[in-house]
């Protein structure tokens, strides 16, 4: 099998959900091989290693296998290893995402009238 393009193995091994998103990170600087910033046109080569840079943390990954066709998320995964050290990051910043939002409740319901109009105060908008 040829060297497939690497905004194209990046949409087959589900890393981000459409080509054109794979190309615009590896443009913008977020996607290295071997340390290196690249095109979305290089070919990849087995044993090649990425650094994606994703939300909080480097996803570091090793290609071990190509394919012909973007199948299911379990053949997808098959495609690449992740580091210990990447996979540790990524809960990390999974258990961040998930304190942050839960650090304010949603109200049980709307606020009335009076309830808007303090708010406003409040805010200086009155």
């Amino acid at each position: 099998m040829e060297k497939p393009r690497l905004d194209k193995w990046l949409w087959q091994a589900r890393l981000f959900k459409t080509r054109i998103l794979a190309a615009r990170e590896i443009r913008a600087g977020h996607v290295k091989v071997n340390g290196g910033r690249i095109k979305p046109s290089r070919g990849l080569e087995r044993s090649d290693l990425l650094a994606i840079r994703r939300e909080g943390y480097i996803q570091e990954l090793q290609v071990v296998d190509f394919t012909s066709r973007r199948g299911p998320a379990k053949e997808a995964a098959m495609l690449y290893v992740e580091t210990e050290e990447t996979v540790a990051a990524r809960l990390a910043a999974a258990a961040r995402h998930r304190a942050g939002t839960m650090r304010a409740p949603a109200p049980a319901r709307k606020p009335d009238k009076r309830q808007r109009r303090q708010l406003r105060k409040s805010l200086g908008k009155d």
